[in-house]
């Protein structure tokens, strides 16, 4: 196989996602390797974390710059000097200046716990239930200068049930972002996913097998 794609993950707090791209990226056929943690946030328990599992790991402390371009530059610069080719946002709390954004277009993806474009930014488990829809899920885009905006790579649906609250739909959507943030870092590292302008063209089957009624017929 090639070469796999340098990849950094960038994390504020537990790393759930970042621990499964790791996982994930043991396997030998994995297209991506993970070679670097960063995180905004010095107690952020990712860091052990991934410390444990063997990666590299970097704080870059936000409150210690002026702006946030130079926080962003100062991200950039560590990407760059460690050759990474492809990021992965995992729970990083933080909005990236529209130059830094632009320059990792079509290289830096980010995982969303809606079906977007339904429910972007903060709390949308919560805005699904207040919007009472039967069917939410997660989505992973890539990142642009417009938060939760990016073109949309791969979803995975999950149903809303009755009682839900936003702390137990958020449990049930984690555990296929689990599933779906390797699998879309997947199709990008081995270039079976790219960016045709505003839209991403996956070469490969289309999953029609299993459609999700909700309520069930």
């Amino acid at each position: 196989m090639s070469a796999r794609k340098r990849t950094a993950i960038l994390i504020s707090g537990r790393g759930s996602n970042m621990g499964s791209l790791i996982e994930a990226a043991r396997a030998p056929d994995y297209p991506a390797e993970i070679v670097l943690v960063i995180s905004n946030r010095p107690a952020a328990p990712g860091l052990e974390r991934a410390q444990t599992q063997g990666v590299e790991t970097l704080v870059i402390d936000h409150t210690e710059y002026a702006s946030r371009e130079a926080f962003d530059a100062a991200i950039e610069q560590a990407l760059v000097a460690d050759g990474i080719e492809l990021v992965c946002q995992a729970g990083f709390m933080r909005i990236q200046s529209a130059g830094f954004a632009q320059r990792w277009l079509g290289r830096q993806l980010n995982i969303h716990p809606s079906l977007l474009p339904s429910f972007k930014g903060l709390h949308p488990q919560q805005q699904a239930l207040d919007a009472g829809v039967r069917i939410s899920g997660c989505t992973v885009h890539f990142v642009t200068p417009e938060l939760d905006a990016g073109p949309i790579l791969a979803q995975a649906a999950v149903p809303v049930l009755e009682g839900d609250t936003a702390a137990t739909l958020e449990t049930r959507i984690l555990a296929v972002e689990h599933q779906l943030y390797p699998h879309a870092l997947r199709l990008v590292a081995s270039g079976a996913a790219r960016l045709d302008g505003p839209r991403v063209v996956v070469d490969g089957p289309v999953n029609q097998a299993a459609p999700l009624l909700s309520p069930a017929p």
